[in-house]
């Protein structure tokens, strides 16, 4: 029980600095790159950590056994496979449910996806509705935007594979009016045939005026992004000619997510959502606090990297979730809250881990280490190195070179 006990104390220790990294990220907030350049540090050193100490040293273990390097690589790497298969499984679903708003790079997938799921569903069912059935024909090239200054055109059906017959009106344009945008964004012809509805005077836009004016001014390039997809979605249909050209330019807005649809994203995704965001940060936390606890024998066989990786990357990491959770609407005490169950689950983990994967047989052992360090490898590749790039752009590179470093000399002092 003893033990136990000390273990239980190490998973706390190690876990603590959640509580630090929210506090900071509530009321003391560091520079995001600093903040980066802490957690590209601790991905290195838990990949070095993981590749020495727990891979390779289960592969030792098992050539103890009679294992030779092949049967060794299998073993060792069919536990760590599947350990990141599961993490990986239950961290997307858990971030469909609410889970995403801790990180910004998890939640700006999570926006992006459900962005693009309700757009395409609305362009799914425009597409059905005959009243939608406004299709250009291709034709000329697109050298020019067209501003209907007086009088009216018409847009008129033209193409060989168009629904409607050759020539029949489809819509009306009136004065400020444009037309002739689609040929310009997508580069490819014409989509339309226009003629004059009687005496008519145009304003024309040249292409490279057209490209100038879209580069220098941005509120024009967002009216005309709005504009070029509301039409898209208008002449959308199923069947008619062109429909995937239709279907692209429709599509292609979902690639920019504005701040006020991110904002309502993350209030909506928020609402809600603490359970599955006490789920995440739980399965963050167990499996490096498994293998804590299951190498445990006595003090001098501390997993040093792993808990230094651990403990420093929990700083940024709930420095970043706070941040996000308060835009999410959640207030501090929740946000601590939350964060808590991190160091109950950091405490159980280390505990069970030595309970019942540090005395089982060896191959029990190895295999369940080897689980739980997939399940860590899995979580540097998916939350810690995405939001370190996000935050500290290419610098990280060196802290996270530095970290492994750091970690491998770390282990060649314990072994030597």
């Amino acid at each position: 029980m003893a033990e136990v006990f000390l273990v239980a104390l190490l998973g706390l220790a190690t876990t603590s600095s959640s509580i630090v990294g929210a506090a900071l990220g509530l009321y003391a907030p560091l520079s995001k790159r600093l903040l980066a350049c802490v957690l590209a540090f601790a991905a290195g050193g838990l990949i070095s950590a993981l590749a020495i100490d727990l891979a390779y040293g289960g592969a030792v273990d098992l050539h103890e056994l009679g294992f030779d390097a092949r049967s060794a690589w299998y073993f060792v790497g069919g536990g760590f496979a599947v350990g990141a298969t599961i993490y990986y499984v239950f961290s997307r679903y858990l971030e469909r449910q609410g889970a995403a708003v801790r990180y910004p790079t998890r939640f700006r997938e999570f926006a992006q996806e459900r962005r693009e799921k309700d757009v395409k569903e609305l362009i799914r069912l425009l597409s059905r509705c005959d009243l939608l059935r406004h299709l250009f024909r291709a034709g000329d090239p697109g050298d020019a935007l067209y501003v209907v200054a007086r009088g009216k055109v018409e847009i008129l059906a033209d193409a060989p594979d168009s629904a409607a017959p050759a020539g029949e009106i489809l819509a009306n344009l009136g004065e400020g009016e444009a037309f002739g945008e689609m040929a310009l964004l997508t580069g490819g012809p014409r989509t339309a045939t226009v003629r004059s509805a009687g005496e008519s005077e145009l304003l024309v836009i040249e292409r490279e005026d057209f490209e100038r004016l879209i580069a220098q001014d941005r509120v024009l390039a967002r009216a005309l992004e709005k504009l070029s997809h509301d039409r898209a979605l208008t002449n959308l249909t199923t069947g008619g000619p062109r429909s995937a050209s239709w279907a692209t330019v429709a599509n292609s807005s979902l690639e920019r997510l504005t701040r006020q649809e991110a904002n309502r994203i993350l209030a909506e995704g928020g609402h809600g959502s603490g359970m599955a965001i006490v789920l995440g940060n739980i399965l963050d936390t167990i499996p490096g606090c498994l293998v804590i606890g299951s190498q445990f024998r006595s003090v001098g066989d501390l997993s040093l990297t792993l808990m230094l990786g651990m403990f420093l990357g929990g700083i940024p990491e709930a420095a970043a979730s706070a941040a996000m959770l308060r835009r999410a609407g959640f207030r501090p005490a929740a946000i601590f809250g939350l964060w808590s169950t991190v160091l109950v689950a950091g405490m159980v983990a280390a505990a069970v881990g030595n309970t019942l994967i540090g005395n089982q047989a060896p191959l029990v052992s190895v295999f369940s280490e080897a689980l739980a360090g997939g399940a860590v490898l899995a979580l540097v590749a998916h939350a810690m190195i995405p939001e370190a790039i996000e935050e500290g752009g290419s610098l990280i590179v060196l802290p996270t070179v530095a970290g492994f470093l750091a970690a491998l000399l770390l282990s060649l002092t314990e072994h030597f």
